[in-house]
Protein backbone atom coordinates (compact mmCIF):
# COMPACT_ATOMS: atom_id res chain seq x y z
CA UNK A 1 0.00 0.00 0.00
CA UNK A 2 1.64 3.51 -0.88
CA UNK A 3 1.33 5.88 1.92
CA UNK A 4 1.53 9.97 1.61
CA UNK A 5 4.66 11.57 3.23
CA UNK A 6 3.49 15.31 3.40
CA UNK A 7 6.65 16.15 5.40
CA UNK A 8 10.24 16.44 5.22
CA UNK A 9 11.90 13.02 6.06
CA UNK A 10 14.69 13.97 8.26
CA UNK A 11 16.30 10.25 8.91
CA UNK A 12 15.47 6.84 9.65
CA UNK A 13 16.08 3.77 11.14
CA UNK A 14 15.91 0.16 10.15
CA UNK A 15 14.10 -2.41 12.54
CA UNK A 16 16.34 -5.02 13.70
CA UNK A 17 15.19 -8.59 15.16
CA UNK A 18 16.36 -7.64 18.69
CA UNK A 19 14.30 -4.61 18.54
CA UNK A 20 11.14 -6.68 17.74
CA UNK A 21 12.10 -9.15 19.65
CA UNK A 22 12.19 -6.47 22.57
CA UNK A 23 9.04 -5.13 21.55
CA UNK A 24 7.00 -8.15 21.64
CA UNK A 25 8.81 -9.05 25.26
CA UNK A 26 7.38 -5.52 26.69
CA UNK A 27 3.93 -6.72 27.29
CA UNK A 28 5.34 -10.23 29.52
CA UNK A 29 7.64 -7.98 31.50
CA UNK A 30 4.52 -6.24 32.50
CA UNK A 31 2.75 -9.14 33.68
CA UNK A 32 5.83 -10.16 35.30
CA UNK A 33 5.79 -6.76 37.34
CA UNK A 34 2.13 -7.00 38.19
CA UNK A 35 2.75 -10.79 39.28
CA UNK A 36 5.47 -9.13 41.14
CA UNK A 37 3.07 -7.14 43.23
CA UNK A 38 1.22 -9.87 44.22
CA UNK A 39 1.90 -9.91 48.01
CA UNK A 40 2.21 -13.69 49.63
CA UNK A 41 2.30 -15.13 52.87
CA UNK A 42 5.62 -15.08 54.84
CA UNK A 43 7.36 -14.38 57.84
CA UNK A 44 8.28 -10.51 57.79
CA UNK A 45 4.27 -9.72 57.30
CA UNK A 46 3.68 -7.99 60.43
CA UNK A 47 0.32 -9.11 62.42
CA UNK A 48 -2.72 -6.29 61.48
CA UNK A 49 -5.22 -5.18 64.58
CA UNK A 50 -7.68 -7.43 63.22
CA UNK A 51 -7.58 -10.92 61.94
CA UNK A 52 -10.61 -13.05 60.41
CA UNK A 53 -10.94 -16.69 62.09
CA UNK A 54 -12.81 -19.53 63.30
CA UNK A 55 -13.05 -21.30 66.60
CA UNK A 56 -13.95 -24.98 66.60
CA UNK A 57 -14.81 -27.05 69.75
CA UNK A 58 -13.12 -30.68 70.74
CA UNK A 59 -15.31 -32.81 73.32
CA UNK A 60 -13.57 -35.76 73.76
CA UNK A 61 -13.76 -39.07 75.98
CA UNK A 62 -10.10 -38.86 77.23
CA UNK A 63 -10.66 -35.51 78.73
CA UNK A 64 -13.02 -33.75 81.14
CA UNK A 65 -13.38 -30.47 79.92
CA UNK A 66 -13.65 -29.20 76.05
CA UNK A 67 -10.51 -27.88 73.90
CA UNK A 68 -11.98 -24.59 71.57
CA UNK A 69 -9.63 -24.28 68.56
CA UNK A 70 -9.31 -20.71 67.37
CA UNK A 71 -7.41 -20.05 63.78
CA UNK A 72 -7.12 -16.70 62.60
CA UNK A 73 -6.27 -16.12 59.15
CA UNK A 74 -4.76 -13.02 57.56
CA UNK A 75 -5.91 -11.70 54.10
CA UNK A 76 -3.54 -10.38 51.82
CA UNK A 77 -4.17 -8.55 48.53
CA UNK A 78 -7.30 -7.35 49.93
CA UNK A 79 -9.93 -6.07 47.50
CA UNK A 80 -7.81 -7.06 44.43
CA UNK A 81 -8.39 -10.57 42.31
CA UNK A 82 -5.63 -11.99 44.15
CA UNK A 83 -6.98 -11.74 47.38
CA UNK A 84 -5.57 -14.61 49.47
CA UNK A 85 -6.49 -16.36 53.08
CA UNK A 86 -4.30 -17.55 54.74
CA UNK A 87 -3.84 -19.08 58.22
CA UNK A 88 -1.62 -17.09 60.50
CA UNK A 89 -2.05 -18.33 64.30
CA UNK A 90 -4.26 -20.28 66.30
CA UNK A 91 -4.79 -20.47 70.19
CA UNK A 92 -6.35 -23.60 71.94
CA UNK A 93 -8.06 -22.97 75.43
CA UNK A 94 -9.25 -25.47 77.70
CA UNK A 95 -10.01 -25.74 81.77
CA UNK A 96 -7.83 -29.10 81.69
CA UNK A 97 -4.31 -27.41 83.47
CA UNK A 98 -3.00 -30.57 82.87
CA UNK A 99 -2.55 -30.19 79.09
CA UNK A 100 -1.56 -26.36 78.98
CA UNK A 101 2.40 -26.95 78.49
CA UNK A 102 1.98 -29.54 75.20
CA UNK A 103 -0.45 -26.84 74.24
CA UNK A 104 1.10 -23.95 74.46
CA UNK A 105 4.22 -25.16 72.71
CA UNK A 106 1.77 -26.95 69.91
CA UNK A 107 -0.16 -23.82 69.52
CA UNK A 108 3.42 -22.09 69.19
CA UNK A 109 5.27 -24.20 66.78
CA UNK A 110 2.13 -24.00 64.43
CA UNK A 111 1.75 -20.38 64.49
CA UNK A 112 5.43 -20.10 63.60
CA UNK A 113 4.85 -22.62 60.75
CA UNK A 114 1.57 -20.49 59.49
CA UNK A 115 3.90 -17.07 59.59
CA UNK A 116 6.21 -18.78 57.22
CA UNK A 117 4.20 -19.40 54.51
CA UNK A 118 4.23 -21.48 51.30
CA UNK A 119 2.64 -25.08 51.92
CA UNK A 120 1.60 -25.43 55.46
CA UNK A 121 -1.01 -28.04 54.43
CA UNK A 122 1.72 -30.85 55.34
CA UNK A 123 0.93 -30.02 59.34
CA UNK A 124 -2.56 -32.08 58.55
CA UNK A 125 -0.79 -35.45 57.80
CA UNK A 126 1.94 -35.34 60.67
CA UNK A 127 -0.67 -34.40 63.20
CA UNK A 128 -3.03 -37.24 62.27
CA UNK A 129 -0.60 -39.64 62.13
CA UNK A 130 -0.29 -39.08 65.98
CA UNK A 131 -1.50 -42.24 68.11
CA UNK A 132 -2.42 -41.80 71.52
CA UNK A 133 -0.64 -44.90 73.76
CA UNK A 134 -3.89 -45.04 75.61
CA UNK A 135 -6.07 -45.72 72.95
CA UNK A 136 -8.09 -43.45 70.64
CA UNK A 137 -11.53 -42.39 70.46
CA UNK A 138 -15.00 -42.26 68.18
CA UNK A 139 -16.36 -38.98 67.62
CA UNK A 140 -20.56 -38.63 67.36
CA UNK A 141 -21.39 -40.06 64.11
CA UNK A 142 -18.27 -42.81 63.92
CA UNK A 143 -15.14 -40.97 63.02
CA UNK A 144 -12.06 -42.57 64.78
CA UNK A 145 -9.71 -40.53 66.22
CA UNK A 146 -6.27 -42.17 67.82
CA UNK A 147 -5.49 -39.02 69.64
CA UNK A 148 -6.27 -35.53 70.38
CA UNK A 149 -3.18 -34.08 68.82
CA UNK A 150 -4.98 -36.08 65.21
CA UNK A 151 -8.36 -34.43 65.91
CA UNK A 152 -6.71 -30.79 66.16
CA UNK A 153 -5.03 -32.37 62.80
CA UNK A 154 -8.31 -32.77 61.56
CA UNK A 155 -9.83 -29.55 62.57
CA UNK A 156 -6.68 -27.88 60.52
CA UNK A 157 -7.66 -29.93 57.79
CA UNK A 158 -11.27 -28.47 57.68
CA UNK A 159 -9.97 -25.12 58.13
CA UNK A 160 -7.68 -25.39 55.33
CA UNK A 161 -10.55 -26.69 53.10
CA UNK A 162 -12.50 -23.96 54.36
CA UNK A 163 -10.27 -21.32 52.95
CA UNK A 164 -9.36 -22.80 49.86
CA UNK A 165 -5.77 -24.08 50.71
CA UNK A 166 -7.09 -28.17 50.57
CA UNK A 167 -9.41 -29.72 48.06
CA UNK A 168 -11.28 -32.88 48.80
CA UNK A 169 -10.43 -35.32 45.87
CA UNK A 170 -13.67 -35.49 43.98
CA UNK A 171 -16.00 -38.83 43.21
CA UNK A 172 -16.80 -39.74 39.89
CA UNK A 173 -20.73 -40.25 39.04
CA UNK A 174 -19.68 -43.81 38.76
CA UNK A 175 -18.34 -44.07 42.24
CA UNK A 176 -21.44 -41.90 43.46
CA UNK A 177 -24.22 -43.94 41.72
CA UNK A 178 -21.83 -47.01 42.98
CA UNK A 179 -21.83 -45.92 46.64
CA UNK A 180 -25.92 -44.99 46.16
CA UNK A 181 -26.85 -48.46 45.15
CA UNK A 182 -24.76 -50.43 47.52
CA UNK A 183 -26.60 -48.56 50.43
CA UNK A 184 -30.16 -49.08 48.80
CA UNK A 185 -29.06 -53.02 48.58
CA UNK A 186 -27.86 -53.00 52.48
CA UNK A 187 -31.05 -50.96 53.45
CA UNK A 188 -33.31 -53.26 51.52
CA UNK A 189 -31.61 -56.44 52.65
CA UNK A 190 -32.02 -55.27 56.65
CA UNK A 191 -35.52 -54.61 56.29
CA UNK A 192 -36.07 -57.74 54.92
CA UNK A 193 -34.13 -59.82 57.61
CA UNK A 194 -35.60 -57.28 60.53
CA UNK A 195 -38.96 -56.26 61.74
CA UNK A 196 -37.59 -53.32 63.58
CA UNK A 197 -37.30 -49.91 62.32
CA UNK A 198 -33.72 -49.66 60.67
CA UNK A 199 -33.58 -46.06 59.81
CA UNK A 200 -34.56 -45.12 63.57
CA UNK A 201 -31.32 -46.95 64.74
CA UNK A 202 -29.03 -45.59 62.10
CA UNK A 203 -25.70 -43.23 63.26
CA UNK A 204 -25.84 -39.95 62.54
CA UNK A 205 -23.05 -38.34 61.38
CA UNK A 206 -21.47 -35.07 61.49
CA UNK A 207 -22.60 -33.98 58.33
CA UNK A 208 -25.80 -35.60 58.48
CA UNK A 209 -25.21 -38.97 56.08
CA UNK A 210 -26.63 -42.48 57.95
CA UNK A 211 -24.94 -45.42 58.85
CA UNK A 212 -26.07 -48.96 60.25
CA UNK A 213 -24.77 -49.09 64.17
CA UNK A 214 -23.07 -52.29 63.05
CA UNK A 215 -20.95 -51.00 61.21
CA UNK A 216 -17.44 -51.31 61.04
CA UNK A 217 -14.76 -48.83 60.88
CA UNK A 218 -13.48 -48.15 57.03
CA UNK A 219 -9.31 -48.24 57.03
CA UNK A 220 -9.67 -45.38 54.37
CA UNK A 221 -12.04 -42.49 55.45
CA UNK A 222 -12.13 -44.06 59.18
CA UNK A 223 -15.92 -43.66 59.63
CA UNK A 224 -18.22 -46.55 61.09
CA UNK A 225 -19.99 -47.21 57.72
CA UNK A 226 -18.13 -49.83 56.67
CA UNK A 227 -20.61 -53.25 55.96
CA UNK A 228 -20.53 -56.86 54.59
CA UNK A 229 -22.30 -56.96 50.84
CA UNK A 230 -21.99 -60.04 49.09
CA UNK A 231 -19.30 -61.33 50.67
CA UNK A 232 -16.99 -58.43 50.51
CA UNK A 233 -16.23 -55.44 53.11
CA UNK A 234 -17.77 -51.97 51.71
CA UNK A 235 -17.73 -49.15 52.70
CA UNK A 236 -21.13 -46.93 52.74
CA UNK A 237 -19.44 -43.65 52.98
CA UNK A 238 -16.00 -43.11 50.76
CA UNK A 239 -16.66 -46.78 48.45
CA UNK A 240 -13.32 -48.43 49.92
CA UNK A 241 -13.82 -51.82 49.17
CA UNK A 242 -11.17 -54.95 50.47
CA UNK A 243 -12.53 -56.58 47.05
CA UNK A 244 -11.34 -53.63 44.76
Amino acid sequence: MAVRIDQKITGYAVVTPAETARQAAAPAAALADAANDIVQMHERIERPDVLVGNTYKIKSPLVEHAFYVTINDIVLNPGTEHELRRPFEVFINSKSMEHFQWIVALTRIMSAVFRKGGDVTFLVEEMKAVFDPRGGYYKIGGAYMPSLVAELGSIVEHHLKSIGLLHDPEMSPAQRALIAEKRRQYEAREKQSSTADHEEDLAITGDGASFPPSASMCEKCFTKAQVMMDGCATCLNCGYSKCG
